[in-house]
């Protein structure tokens, strides 16, 4: 086998699946993992394929190999002899939006007899799909590229407005809805009264302590749990 195949024509063997998202939230209100392992398990029955394995990734980039359950599944990938004889994935964005990593892992992969497969982009194992793949992830890397650029873009602008862009806000703050626009809601932060007096401690501790002078970010933290805030 072509050390830098990663190919879609069909072998009878055993599957490992992996399904991703990018984010939590997807995770939890999209129905895009559902949707992919339908699709790939259609494609495995349709062609006698045994699955053994699936690997999900809620909320997890592509465009580093920082993934637990990626990490989890190149692990026994790499076994010998490994348990499966092909990844299945349903794009090879799923896998690696960064072209270099991608043929990294397939290269690695292939060395113990291990394929990548995509259901949606039909490849073999000749020179020239290999050339297609690289330039799909290319492609690919780009528009993660471009899609981080222009989120970032309009955070700032969104912060700039005097907007939250969510996340869990600092202590002694709380978020609230202030207005819709459209379908979307628009939050800002707020001081939240349940906590305000220990803000007002902290600060009070750091600029002129108990008693003996200013205290430390440890003392202050011992202080505050000897007296049950925690």
């Amino acid at each position: 086998m072509n050390a830098n195949a990663a190919s879609t024509s069909v072998v009878l063997g055993r599957a490992a699946l992996y399904l991703r998202v990018s984010t939590g939230r997807q995770a939890e209100q999209d129905l895009s993992i559902p949707d992919q392992r339908r699709q790939l398990r259609a494609y495995c029955a349709a062609r006698g394929i045994e699955v053994i394995a699936e690997f999900v990734e809620p909320g997890a980039t592509a465009t580093d190999d920082k993934r637990a359950a990626f990490q989890r599944m190149m692990d026994e990938a790499s076994q010998r002899p490994s348990p499966f004889d092909v990844i299945i994935v349903h794009s090879f964005s799923r896998f690696f939006r960064d072209q270099f990593q991608l043929e990294f892992y397939v290269r690695r992969l292939a060395k113990n007899g291990v394929r990548l497969t995509s259901i949606t982009q039909e490849l073999g194992d000749d020179p020239m799909s290999v050339m297609m793949r690289q330039i799909m992830a290319l492609f690919d890397e780009y528009q993660s590229k471009e899609n981080a650029k222009h989120t970032l873009r309009a955070m700032k602008e969104n912060a700039r407005q005097g907007y939250w862009n969510g996340s869990r806000p600092p202590f002694g703050y709380k978020v609230v809805a202030v207005e819709m626009r459209g379908a979307r809601t628009k939050k800002k932060i707020e001081p939240d009264p349940t906590q305000v007096e220990t803000v007002r401690l902290i600060f009070r501790l750091a600029r002129l302590g108990d008693g003996d002078g200013p205290m430390g970010v440890r003392q202050i933290a011992s202080y505050l749990n000897d007296r049950g805030l925690r």
